[in-house]
């Protein structure tokens, strides 16, 4: 089972991204959502109204749907899990989701995640990970995750599968802060390349590295026409080549993140 839900787990919809290509590539098929009415408050995730085939209006209700997916040349199928990160009760919905995995004989859980760190757009994405099982951990091959702090439901999930006996595994990719509010193809590509490693599934991701390609020539013109900004992402890569470096040494991106947001919205949405 891999999940990923929109929300505070999702910089640069890097996670619900790779679940979203995952279903995709794999032809998945919806066979469940979880009733949004107990876990969302709808002042904070509002539906939506659309219009359906023949003009009939139709309401969305922000939610999570579960889907099916044959996993050619891979030891077992899939099972994704994608949506909003529910608002309340996420014991009880965390719950929901173990007994669905017991009940599909679901071998491992793994959890996916963004999140808005001080990182240069020009290196490899960091991913870092735990896993609930000593096996899973040296398949991750990785850096344990030392991040402590405010968590979102897929900090609760992944306690949650280690309190139920679920082998899970989290990983995390580390997106650039000044950049935000883009989509980033790129750290969705490496969680989708994590996750092939993980659990021996193979798809073809051609499609996802062209939009990552195109996601740093986008931000590196925006970097290059901004002298502020360029000698900011200077600053974090010679931190990010130097073990020795400390917080002190990088400046605060918060200024410049919002000078660098202001100028791609002043770039609009059809300057390419």
């Amino acid at each position: 089972m891999v999940c990923a839900f929109q929300g505070w787990n999702d910089a640069g919809d890097a996670a619900s991204s790779a679940v979203s290509f995952l279903a995709s590539a794999l032809n998945a098929r919806r066979f469940a959502r979880i009733d949004s009415e107990e876990f969302y408050d709808f002042q904070a995730n509002r539906p939506s109204v659309r219009f359906a085939d023949g003009g009939k209006r139709e309401i969305v209700w922000p939610g999570v749907e579960v889907f099916e997916a044959p996993a050619p040349r891979a030891p077992r199928d899939l099972v994704l899990v994608q949506g909003v990160e529910p608002s309340m009760r996420w014991r009880a919905f965390s719950a929901n989701l173990i007994d669905l995995a017991e009940a599909l004989g679901v071998q491992v859980v793994v959890s996916l995640g963004a999140l808005l760190g001080d990182v240069p757009h020009t290196r490899p994405v960091a991913i870092t990970g735990h896993a609930s099982d000593p096996a899973l951990v040296e398949r991750l091959g990785m850096q344990a995750s030392t991040y402590e702090g405010p968590t979102g439901i897929v900090g609760i999930l992944h306690g949650a599968c280690t309190d139920a006996g679920l082998p899970s595994a989290s990983l995390w990719a580390g997106v650039p802060h000044y950049v935000a509010a883009a989509a980033n193809p790129k750290a969705a590509l490496a969680l989708v390349r994590r996750v092939e490693g993980l659990i021996g599934v193979s798809v073809d991701v051609s499609e996802l590295e062209s939009a990552a390609a195109d996601y740093e020539r986008q931000v590196e013109l925006a970097v290059q026409s901004d002298p502020d900004i360029q000698a900011f992402v200077e600053r974090l890569e010679q931190a990010a080549e130097s073990e020795e470096s400390s917080p002190e040494d990088v400046p605060s991106g918060d200024i410049l993140a919002r000078e660098f947001q202001r100028f791609l919205r002043q770039r609009g949405p059809d300057d390419k």
